[in-house]
């Protein structure tokens, strides 16, 4: 039995098909001057065939599944035409004199990589996107074939890689691929995204275990509790059919607490929300029972593109969401990109440590012209509803007050124009920065609402990158430092009357949430698919057991001694979200 990151719910059982796939890594070849023309011609040619296969894969993909699982490969068509990449390109053709391939696959490693220490899980998976464009040029520059297999299976199967790209899954037939299991991948992967469109079971990061699957093996896997179990018996077999029904009956019971409230079973009531990243995730956030949301990414409005957003695109987006959620709240994230060169239409000099430099907060303070046109967009949505600013990664009092000057400038230059909006708009803070924790009662005089982004908050706590493989295991939620952090801002909201969320990845898990709740927070935001699971948990334990377990926490030094007392309240509440097979 292997154990991988569960990606997309389900079981199946079928044989092993190993898909090897060699990635193009051209060597370096050199050109004369009288080849320059040449070799941005062969270029530009690519680039065109690149991005008619991309369309043809697009709308093979928009008539399978819909327009919204489509909407993945605009990021790639996207790649095609980014001014930055392709002035970098032409720069290395140029300016080093080398090959046409040579120059893209240098380029383009480049962004990837950028991409890839982004400390945002979505984000940095998007470095697999840049990668399958990249391939695709190459192989057309090359005259190498683009597709390997997938498209071809003669049986149903599982299918086994390194890596499924988005190409791949776009491509394939979903009759038979019956089942991924990748080496390397996370959830929020696009392999992932379209395995839970198609519902297609899929285990991902086996990391070096990959290498006990063979082609023809029999494997069974399982995408509840990501096991992937080779030879599966009999006993087995009939274990997993009994998974099956059992999650086939949750599956029954959290359509039927859709509508309730999350409260416990002492009647203390949290609101659940969701996180979202584009406007066109309403429909998620109304088909999983959540109380609006907690979180909107506003940021990727702004990447992946070649101009800034305008005042009335925003306002559109802005508006949408907020009123098709009214009157539940929304919580719209003011800007959060920085100086990891995503925002390649603001001029940013490279950083040695991008993560603790120009982002967020103080990107948004210096780039002030940015910064009003998306706050004069959000006011203006607000009369739509029942919407609420946050700012993200903010330090200090002083840069609360100075966004707070610039969104008063904005109120008085709409207020001139005679264009609507609320008289009253909550304000809130994210709580990301240590220091912002240590300062949570001067920041809690002059905000409503706290959010606390336990993603980075960890990692500046504990000074642990939880992207480097070395040092991950000391990524650690359950750390005692942390949790009184947690708790430190909570008590500091509650005696100013004001509430505080949790917005990271700590409030999907199924462990962290009663733990949270002892602490003393009110909201949890969460990824739309998660959010009826977090209800059935909440609804199932106790305050009285949640509190028990936070001064637990609060007292131990230990954060495994913690993490094990969580689970264990989790999994006596809602066994059957714990509960594998074999």
């Amino acid at each position: 039995m292997l154990r991988g990151i569960p990606a997309s719910q389900g079981v199946s059982r079928s044989n092993v098909v190993v898909l090897d796939r060699t990635r193009i890594n051209p060597a370096k070849r050199s050109i004369v001057e009288a080849d320059l023309a040449k070799e941005e011609d062969r270029l530009k040619a690519s680039l065109t065939e690149t991005r008619s296969q991309i369309v043809t894969m697009q709308n093979r993909l928009r008539e399978a599944m819909g327009a919204k699982e489509a909407l993945i490969f605009d990021a790639h068509l996207l790649v095609l035409e980014d001014p930055m990449l392709l002035e970098e390109v032409s720069r290395f053709i140029r300016k080093d004199l080398v090959s046409a391939e040579y120059a893209f696959y240098s380029a383009s490693e480049k962004y990837a990589d950028a991409l890839s220490n982004v400390d945002d899980a979505y984000l940095s998976e998007r470095a697999a996107d840049v990668r399958d464009v990249t391939q695709r040029v190459l192989a057309n520059l090359m005259g190498r074939p683009t597709c390997a297999g997938l498209g071809d299976l003669a049986e149903p199967c599982i299918v086994v890689a390194h890596d499924l790209t988005p190409s791949d899954t776009a491509m394939m037939d979903s009759t038979k691929v019956l089942g991924f299991v990748t080496e390397v991948g996370s959830r929020t992967s696009h392999t992932a995204i379209l395995a839970r469109s198609l519902r297609i079971p899929a285990v991902l990061g086996l990391g070096g275990m990959i290498g006990e699957l063979r082609s023809g093996q029999s494997v069974l896997i399982d995408g509840f509790n990501g096991f992937v179990v080779i030879e599966p018996s009999d006993e087995t077999l009939f274990e997993y059919g009994q998974l099956v029904e059992r999650q086939a009956s949750i599956e029954e019971s959290l359509e039927i607490i859709h509508d309730d409230e999350a409260e416990t079973k002492d009647g203390h009531r949290i609101i659940l929300s969701a996180n979202i990243e584009l406007a066109t995730d309403v429909e998620g956030v109304l088909q999983c029972g959540a109380t609006g949301v907690g979180l909107f990414r506003t940021e990727f409005l702004f990447i992946n593109r070649s101009d800034l957003p305008n005042e009335e695109e925003q306002f559109a987006a802005y508006r949408q969401v907020t009123e098709s959620l009214a009157p539940a709240p929304v919580i719209i994230r003011t800007l959060d990109l920085g100086g990891d060169k995503l925002l390649s239409h603001v001029n940013v000099a490279e950083e040695m440590n991008p993560f603790l430099g120009w982002r967020a907060i103080r990107l948004c303070l210096e780039e002030k012209d940015l910064f009003r046109t998306q706050l004069r967009a959000i006011l203006r949505a607000s009369v739509f509803g029942n919407l609420k600013i946050m700012y993200p990664m903010v330090s200090g009092v002083e840069e609360l007050e100075a966004a707070n000057v610039l969104l008063d400038e904005c109120r008085e230059q709409l207020r001139a124009e005679g264009a609507a909006f609320a008289d009253t708009i909550e304000i809130g803070v994210m709580i990301e920065t240590p220091s912002a924790a240590m300062i949570a009662d001067s920041l809690a005089r002059r905000v409503q609402f706290f959010s606390i982004g336990t993603n980075d908050l960890i990692q500046y706590a504990l000074a642990v990158d939880r992207l480097n493989e070395k040092i991950a295991h000391l990524y650690e939620p359950t750390h005692p430092g942390i949790l009184r952090l947690i708790k430190a801002t909570v008590d500091a909201g509650q005696a100013h009357g004001i509430w505080t969320g949790v917005c990271g990845e700590m409030a999907g898990e199924m462990a962290a949430v009663p733990l949270l709740l002892g602490l003393g927070v009110a909201e949890l935001s969460v990824t739309p698919s998660i959010v009826p699971r977090v209800k059935m948990l909440i609804r199932s334990i106790e305050m009285a057991q949640a509190r028990e377990l936070a001064a637990f926490a609060l007292d131990s030094d230990s954060p495994k001694e913690i993490l094990a007392r969580a689970e264990a309240l989790a999994k006596a509440a809602v066994p059957d979200f714990f509960e594998g097979a074999a």
